[in-house]
């Protein structure tokens, strides 16, 4: 593990896709019998993970989904690499529903500005909050978890549920000011993956269904490490208005012929996998962030610092091309480096609800003035999988095969 730093993070992974494959290569013997075994305990950060940890690199696209299913199955087969499967197709399934229906994440915003001013107002819910967050509410697991988050930037999915699911119906504290909390910490903070589970854990993703942590339960997959006593009995659904239904998915852009600058950014690092055809990438940035929320954390933001370094100069390899790291997403530094490269154009990976999908419009006005088109253009896999995500996940994997073939991923 490596030293704690100045800013109290010890950090955990390292931001480059050589170590995102070498991080693949190490896990995907264990990605098949044992993955489905193990994969719901939690001995700790300093432990050997049963789970891939793969997450901040899935997240900020240094791998690809496709890339990642395609070699579980291979060594493992569609049965034995099942569980694994599914799990890599739930961050894609959240990518789709949420950029199906982007007023749950307006609404997780509202939320929470809401659940800030009523802390402004009530110093008794301030203290519940600072405690929960500080790990000082007496709660066994909870308390450590919270801890360990601020520490490493990182908890094992069950321990995000248990968390979240102590902070609702246990602490019934605001259940978007526990979903900010990770936003501010996890490395691989991510609007959909993130807002979408804590919803599911408040009853609201799926209204009527909740996560209730148990003590039991939190021995059984904690080794007996914790075993917190007073949690709640049960877990009253939380309600809200409908959501507005699934929209269509809004149609690809064409991309104009001719030369690019290529705007790499946070939701998309990865220069092998991207280039559509008839585009000549002249050059290339990669932008650390887009908005005073982007990334929200030390811990995100240390690693896209380097993740943006590494996505640099694998550009620069790919294409032959000058590529440079930018810090933010300001208007001036991509027409510059776009007028030096020659550019007709700035291409960027499609960003997916959020506020890097906010910083990118926010651009284009500026780049439009200056004669440079920006075309964001999605991946094929999610211009295929996300218009599947109109329900719930088992309809989305159930129809999922047929669209894999076509990736040439076969299940």
């Amino acid at each position: 593990m490596s030293a704690v730093e100045a800013d109290g993070i010890t950090p955990v992974f390292t931001a480059t896709r050589a170590e995102a494959l070498r991080r693949l290569d190490a896990f995907l013997p264990r990605a098949g019998r044992a993955y489905a075994d193990g994969r719901n305990a939690d001995a700790g950060p300093d432990a050997e993970r049963s789970v891939s940890a793969l997450s901040p690199y899935l997240r900020y696209r240094l791998l690809v989904e496709r890339e990642v299913i395609a070699a579980a199955l291979d060594l493992h087969g569609p049965h034995g690499a099942d569980k694994f499967v599914s799990e890599v197709l739930w961050r894609t399934y959240f990518k789709g529903w949420l950029e199906l229906r982007p007023a749950a994440w307006s609404r997780f915003l509202a939320e929470r500005d809401a659940g800030r001013d009523a802390m402004a107002r009530s110093g008794g819910l301030a203290r519940a909050v600072a405690a929960a967050e500080e790990g000082r509410t007496g709660i066994e697991g909870f308390d450590d978890w919270a801890r360990e988050l601020v520490a490493y930037g990182y908890l094992h999915n069950h321990a995000r549920m248990w968390f979240a699911s102590i902070w609702i119906f246990t602490l019934r504290l605001p259940w978007a000011l526990g979903a900010d909390f990770f936003l501010r910490h996890l490395v691989d903070a991510d609007p959909a993956s993130n807002t979408l589970s804590w919803r599911w854990v408040a009853g609201l993703q799926t209204p009527g269904k909740t996560y209730l942590a148990t003590a039991d339960n939190i021995a059984r997959y904690t080794s007996g490490r914790f075993s917190p006593r007073g949690l709640a009995a049960e877990a009253p659904s939380l309600t809200e208005e409908p959501l507005p239904g699934p929209r269509a998915l809004p149609g690809p852009e064409p991309v104009p012929a001719g030369r690019a600058l290529l705007l790499m950014h946070p939701e998309d690092f990865g220069p092998e996998s991207f280039a559509p055809e008839g585009t000549v990438v002249a050059g290339a940035l990669a932008a650390t962030g887009g908005s005073a929320h982007w990334p929200w954390g030390p811990a995100a933001r240390r690693f896209v610092d380097a993740a943006a370094e590494d996505a640099a100069e694998r550009a620069r390899a790919r294409f032959g091309c000058d590529a440079a790291v930018l810090d933010g997403m300001d208007a001036e530094g991509v027409v510059a480096a776009a007028r030096a490269a020659g550019a007709r154009m700035v291409l960027a990976p499609h960003a997916p609800v959020g506020p890097v999908a906010d910083a990118l419009a926010a651009l284009a006005g500026p780049l439009r003035d200056a004669g440079l088109p920006l075309v964001r253009q999605r991946r094929p896999w999610d211009e295929k999988l996300w218009p599947l995500a109109t329900k719930g996940f088992f309809p989305f994997r159930q129809h999922s095969p047929a669209v894999l073939a076509e990736e040439g991923v076969r299940l």
